[in-house]
Parts: structure tokens; C-alpha cells; sequence
């Protein structure tokens, strides 16, 4: 009987700890399957996001967000004339938009165009 009465709460608690609602992190990680390729660039200086500071960014589908997971000091000089607050630039990220912000776990920024030879004489 003291036996039945010690197990019978464990179980009980074993089964309202498998009910719980995921967390956003773990919607991240369902949702983060597909590699797509974005423009990348300073959400303040290029992407029309509000904020004081240079941050990086991404637009998706027309909509701007800010990037967890990578800053924009990862990918180089952001004040260079190719770098993020000066041009928008092209990456391969996987990741999902939690929170309006933009999630990735993996970004690849991608070489800048090359700039076009010609003009006038």
C-alpha cells in the first residue's frame, strides 16, 4: 500500500511534464529545415528598422528583421564600401522567424556583385 501511494504521484507528474507547450526555441528548431537566400544588411541604415545602433538585419519576403545568432561584426567592416550599413548584400541563412526577429542558425553572406566595367570616355 505505501508502495502504491509513492508511485502513484510520480506518475502523475511524469505525465503533466510530457504536457507542456514547446517553448519558442523548440519551434525554431521544427521550423529552421530549409536554406534560402535573403538580402542582409544594417536594419537601421538600410532596411529602415528603428534603433540608434547598427544592427544586423534581414528582409524576407518584403519584411524586415533583426538577426539572432550572428551580429553584423561578424562579416566584415559594416562601414566599408560593401559592407552592411552601405549595401545591402545577399546570404544563404536557415533559421525562422520567433518573435518577429529572425532566429538562424546558420548565415552565409554571400560575395558582393561584382561591380560593373564600362562608362563613359
Amino acid at each position: 500500500m505505501k508502495l502504491i501511494v509513492l508511485i502513484a504521484p510520480l506518475l502523475m507528474m511524469s505525465f503533466t511534464g510530457r504536457a507542456q507547450t514547446p517553448t519558442s526555441d523548440s519551434a525554431f528548431r521544427v521550423n529552421d529545415a530549409s536554406l534560402q537566400v535573403v538580402e542582409a544588411a544594417c536594419g537601421q541604415c538600410r532596411l529602415g528598422l528603428p534603433g540608434k545602433d547598427c544592427n544586423l538585419a534581414v528582409r524576407i519576403d518584403g519584411k524586415a528583421y533583426f538577426v539572432d545568432g550572428t551580429t553584423i561584426d561578424e562579416h566584415g567592416d559594416a562601414h566599408a564600401p560593401d559592407g552592411f550599413c552601405q549595401a545591402i548584400r545577399k546570404a544563404e541563412v536557415k533559421g525562422a522567424v520567433v518573435n518577429n526577429r529572425f532566429k538562424a542558425s546558420y548565415f552565409k553572406l554571400l560575395p558582393a556583385a561584382p561591380k560593373k566595367a564600362g562608362g563613359t570616355k
